[in-house]
């Protein structure tokens, strides 16, 4: 694939790409969806080059979809990335080589990429890999085990993480993260996954009933060993509602 991008570079956008970080939670869970191609030890994000006539979010999707075969996911723009020589001695002779890429039609690659990051939270249960090139290995690997990511993948990862937390702030998350009906520590415990610590659980259940986006429902949760506690889904209407005004809290 990448030697046919090489053949035909007049298509896509010099100088520029695209990395996405997808974060995958379940269960208490989060994980992160990595590449790992077979002429590299080392993972990488998901990413690409812009073909030319794409807009960047458009872009974004179709590279998303085309290393990994996720499709149907939300991806919000972060950050770029923009260091001098960032991709120096990354598609080195030894790439080309085994590639069977020409050397000079491999200049292409060694010149300065400004890569554009993007962003997505899924339930990873519900977002299976599919890649395209049987050659790559797709996997959701947890956040806290990533192994070495080539260039600067783990400032893009690092950046993202802390972007996602940022945003726990400003947004309401749990509505497509979590089962239809759910408690209040399973929501409180969404949340102390994402952002890596202890919350109170009094002021996370006086700051989440505040914002207004809960329906306590007339049903406890079964087959628990100890009281069992309330049941709650989300008030859609409000919920989007509040994804569109804002939070103005922190935790």
């Amino acid at each position: 694939m990448l030697k046919s991008i090489l053949e035909n570079n007049e298509n896509y956008q010099p100088g520029l790409s695209i990395d996405c970080v997808i974060f995958g939670f379940h269960d208490n869970q989060l994980k992160v969806l990595l590449i790992k191609i077979p002429h590299n030890k080392k993972w990488s994000l998901p990413g690409g080059f812009i073909p030319i006539d794409q807009d960047i979010d458009t872009a974004a999707v179709t590279i998303l979809n085309g290393r990994t075969g996720v499709e149907g996911v939300f991806l919000r723009q972060f950050a770029t990335f923009g260091k001098i020589g960032r991709n120096d001695k990354h598609f080195g002779n030894e790439v080309l080589e085994h590639l069977n890429i020409d050397p000079e039609l491999g200049k292409w690659l060694t010149q300065r990429f400004v890569t554009i990051g993007y962003y997505a939270l899924v339930d990873f249960l519900k977002i299976l890999p599919n890649p395209i090139n049987r050659n790559e290995v797709v996997e959701w690997i947890d956040h806290k085990e990533v192994p070495d990511l080539i260039l600067d993948h783990r400032e893009i990862l690092d950046k993202a993480l802390d972007t996602l937390r940022i945003e726990l702030n400003l947004m309401p998350i749990g509505y497509n993260l979590l089962p239809e009906k759910f408690t209040i520590p399973e929501l409180q415990k969404l949340y102390e996954t994402i952002l890596d610590k202890k919350l109170d659980r009094r002021n996370f259940l006086r700051k989440i009933t505040n914002i207004g986006i809960l329906i306590k429902l007339d049903e406890k949760k079964s087959n628990v060993a100890h009281k069992a506690p309330n049941l709650y889904s989300f008030d859609k209407e409000k919920y989007d509602e509040v994804l569109k005004n804002g939070l103005n809290q922190g935790w």
